[in-house]
């Protein structure tokens, strides 16, 4: 009997196409849409998204109490003054000013 040491063309195309598909798969893993780097980088963005947001509310309840100091129910003076000044550029008589 005369034995080859070589291995079989089967077993090397077989090898090779689990390396191949293995090496694939390792590939998406990491670079794919679903992969490490992309939720990374979902993770930062919603990081930046949630700063945004408490950015946002901020504004949103200093607005509301702006314009609670200006509504019918209760009416803040000095605000209304700073606003007929800023909107109207209206100044009183003992006032000067320098531009």
């Amino acid at each position: 009997m005369n034995r080859s040491t070589r291995p079989a063309f089967g077993t090397v195309l077989f090898f090779s196409t689990a390396f191949g598909l293995a090496m694939y798969f390792a590939f998406a893993a990491v670079q794919g849409n679903f992969g490490l780097f992309r939720r990374a980088e979902i993770l930062a963005e919603a990081q930046d998204l949630k700063q945004q947001l408490n950015q946002v509310q901020t504004d949103v309840a200093r607005m509301e109490n702006l314009t609670a100091r200006l509504s019918d129910d209760y009416l803040d003076l000095d605000l209304l003054d700073e606003q007929t000044r800023k909107v109207l550029g209206m100044i009183r008589a003992d006032e000067i000013v320098i531009r």
